[in-house]
């Protein structure tokens, strides 16, 4: 008998503010973390790193660990280096050209905390003191930590960050090349100089995994601290050169990734090569000290942006030409998407022409890593020029964004770029806003605050994403629902989830595809050995990814559950429609059988089922996106103003709006609970967070002393407005994940130049600390430069040599 779906029931659950099924267990302490996993005999893991930015490892004496009690190994490079097989990373695939990732540093080290030995003993105080005890015999050489005099090596004058990169340039690309006549003759031309500090994703879990090899059977247990746990596998098969069916990761809780563990770093290289030449399971915790410190770097980027406007304010032409520090060992996802600034450099904007060059350069400084729209440059460096031009030109930044942001009558539209918009209204999100804002009423405000000796700022961001990008293993998504013997429901998917929710969101989902109660529905996620194959949580498609493939299985199984309840029932197939976990016919709902009974049959009566009708009430289905749904675009407006302080250079934030168009929310809690937290990590970047290494490449900051986060009380209530275009795939749905970090940081430092324009002080140089804005005002007084640059000792601050590419 050939079973056939039924109509979709109309939506219970999906667009609603239903609770957070995860909460009870997070919110009253019993959260199952890395840290939490104990093992019988466990062992534990500490690095033995480097003090210095660049030297020669000449020699390491391990002896006087090794005797201390309770220390079982102390490995370097050439104990595990030679072990690895293979080190690809599924984002970049095994055919891509990599930059060098040892395990171990060998023959040199490349920065402050480049992981030199492992030390191995029964606890993790006793390691540590042995790590202290571990002889290293450095000869310290020069170290270049500045990215933007890195350019050309030792022809340059500076130390070279890898002998196969002898100009310590990675890569680079350029578009098409800019239309100098354009420049040249345009009404209106602003270029600046805007620089991103580096900071960093800090979840509040550290990086940590516990490794138990059971050499009976060649079989590795893994618990980890990921947002990709099918990929964690196939990279430890990979790299011990093991069958993937005898590697199993277990994801439990995941404190945050931000990006930061999307893909395996060089110690969770050593940790699983180590596990198989240890007497036990072996724990590896970070510290936090560590984590500031080796877990990679983001946001560096220095770059000269210009656009040209005509005498009306319409954008004639944009270029960006940038060079991006990736450190000494970069993981591949974020250099890929180095490119992705140029590309997206036009924005939600009428842009006719556009170019973009760009370098990425080694440094003596951790590597690059991703973070939370790790091409947000893009939108920083454009925002900040829209504000500029906005007051060369005479017109509030409002006007000039009106004049050029697209509308959805647009679309599809193309950017110079080749990028295809579409299912987007960027004007929507804008007009949003600044209604929300009530701009006209601000500006009224502002004029009485200067009157009154006070400085008050308003600033805009607008920007346009791609989410759910369905390139190479990020097309696809699998999904497993199973209903039990009780009727009850268990929805089985890769997971990932690191704070996004991807537990309620499931359940909301499932639920709505086979018309259950959402009581009766569980998920189970990140155990590999029960779950499909997925790409985890990145690039803000775990939403339509998942949307996708739940709709996959739960069709199927629907269409089970349906000719099941028809021959109960005795009638057709099309007859039956599903909800409240029971299915009943459509004009008869007095006529109906529970799923409880349903289940009860297929699973202890299913003789009394029809000959050639399967008794199975599973499903198992892959979603791979569809051509027309390669990339689903989000997009949103950022509005903040502030007061800053002209004396102490203290900005204080007074309001903050995000308009954002992800389309139908799924739960409209759990987005508005991505995007407020984005927006946090993006307020911080724009006024706190920086991680800064001195000329030797030491770093300076690797304490909560040192790196500033922002708190409750730097940051305001959030407000939100909601468009709601739907996207190309399942249920219209887009990502929402990386929004809130891109339009913030843009947005809070238009708005601390707003409220300094009457100072002529313009923050180019990011962050906007009080000692900055302090500096700036200072200089102003005095008549000298305005801009936020730093300084490039022995270096031309405008970056040169697109001839070079």
């Amino acid at each position: 008998m050939t079973s056939t779906s039924t109509e979709t029931v109309a939506t219970r659950y999906s667009g609603t503010r239903h609770a957070r099924v995860e909460d009870n267990r997070l919110l009253t302490g019993r959260g199952t973390f890395v840290d939490d996993i104990q093992r019988p005999g466990m062992l534990h893991a500490c690095f033995v790193r480097s003090p210095f930015a660049r030297a020669t490892i000449k020699g390491i004496d391990t002896a006087a660990a090794l005797a201390m009690p309770g220390v079982r190994a102390v490995l370097t490079a050439a104990d595990i280096n030679g072990d690895a097989v293979e080190a690809w990373h599924a984002v970049a695939g095994k055919d891509m050209p990599d930059t060098p990732r040892p395990p171990l540093a060998e023959g040199q080290v490349k920065f402050v905390g480049d992981p030199v030995a492992l030390v191995v003993a029964e606890s993790r105080y006793l390691a540590e003191d042995a790590a202290d005890a571990v002889e290293v015999d450095y000869e310290p050489l020069p170290a270049v930590a500045d990215f933007r005099v890195a350019v050309g090596g030792a022809e340059a004058g500076v130390a070279v960050v890898h002998d196969e990169y002898p100009d310590n340039v990675a890569g680079g690309m350029g578009g098409a090349p800019p239309d100098e006549e354009t420049f040249s003759t345009a009404a209106c031309v602003v270029a600046e100089n805007i620089y991103q500090q580096m900071h960093v994703p800090v979840p509040i879990e550290t990086r940590g995994m516990v490794v138990e090899w059971t050499a009976t059977t060649g079989e590795l247990t893994l618990w980890g601290s990921t947002q990709t746990p099918h990929e964690l596998r196939a990279f430890c098969a990979r790299l011990l050169g093991i069958p993937a069916s005898k590697v199993r990761v277990i994801m439990r809780d995941t404190g945050g990734g931000f990006g930061q563990k999307v893909v395996p770093m060089r110690e969770d290289m050593v940790i699983m090569l180590a596990a198989r030449k240890v007497p036990g399971p072996l724990k590896w915790i970070e510290d936090r000290r560590e984590n500031l410190m080796s877990a990679g770097q983001a946001r560096h980027v220095d770059g000269t942006a210009r656009m040209a406007f005509d005498d009306e304010g319409n954008i004639l032409a944009v270029d960006i030409d940038f060079v991006q520090d990736i450190g000494a060992y970069p993981t591949p996802y974020p250099v890929l998407t180095t490119a992705a600034i140029g590309m997206f450099y036009p924005g939600p904007y009428r842009v006719p022409k556009a170019s973009f060059n760009y370098k990425t350069v080694f440094s003596n400084t951790a590597g690059l890593h991703a973070y939370r729209g790790p091409w947000q440059y893009e939108t920083l460096a454009r925002e900040i020029m829209f504000d500029i031009a906005a007051r060369k030109l005479g017109m509030d930044p409002v006007e000039l964004r009106r004049r050029n942001i697209l509308r959805g009558d647009e679309m599809p539209y193309f950017n110079p770029n080749g990028m295809p918009y579409d299912h987007v209204a960027p004007a929507d999100t804008f007009e949003q806003a600044v209604k929300i804002l009530d701009h006209e009423g601000f500006r009224k405000e502002q004029a009485e605050a200067l009157a009154q000796g006070r400085y008050i700022g308003l600033g805009f961001s607008a920007y346009i994403e791609p989410t759910g990008a369905a390139t190479g293993h990020l097309a696809t998504e699998g999904c497993t629902i199973r209903m039990e013997s009780t009727g009850k429901i268990n929805v089985y998917v890769n997971g990932g989830s690191t704070g996004n929710s991807l537990e309620t969101t499931v359940v909301q989902l499932t639920a709505d595809a086979l018309g259950a109660d959402i009581d009766d529905v569980s998920t189970i996620q990140g155990d590999t050995a029960v779950t499909p194959y997925g790409a985890g949580t990145q690039g803000s498609r775990s939403g339509p990814m998942t949307a996708g493939a739940v709709n996959e299985a739960g069709t199927i199984l629907r269409g089970q559950i349906a000719a099941m309840a028809a021959h109960r029932l005795g009638v057709e197939a099309g007859d039956i429609e599903l909800g409240g976990s029971t299915a009943y016919v459509r004009d008869d709902p007095d006529k109906c059988v529970t799923f409880g009974d349903i289940a009860y049959r297929a699973h202890y009566e299913p003789a009394q089922l029809p000959p050639g009708m399967s008794a199975s009430l599973e499903a198992t289905a892959r979603f791979t996106s569809p051509p027309e749904a390669m990339i689903h675009w989000a997009n949103a407006t950022h509005a903040c103003t502030c007061e800053v302080d002209i004396d102490t250079g203290q900005v204080t934030l007074t309001r903050y709006i995000v308009s954002e168009d992800v389309g139908p929310m799924i739960n409209p809690n759990v987005v508005e609970g991505q995007v407020a937290g984005g927006t946090v990590q993006g307020i911080g970047g724009a006024l706190l967070e920086s991680l800064v290494y001195d000329a030797d490449g030491n770093p300076l900051s690797s304490t909560f002393v040192d790196y500033l986060l922002p708190t409750a009380t730097e940051v305001p209530p959030i407000e939100f407005g909601h468009v709601e275009i739907p996207g190309p795939g399942v249920g219209g749905y887009k990502g929402a994940g990386e929004g809130g970090a891109i339009g913030s940081t843009p947005a809070v430092i238009n708005a601390v130049n707003d409220a300094l324009a009457p100072l002529g002080v313009t923050v180019t140089t990011l962050p906007a600390s009080p000692a900055t804005i302090v500096e700036l005002l200072e200089n102003a007084s005095r008549g000298q430069e305005r801009r936020g640059h730093l300084p490039l000792a022995g270096a031309d601050r405008e970056i040169k040599g697109r001839e070079d590419h």
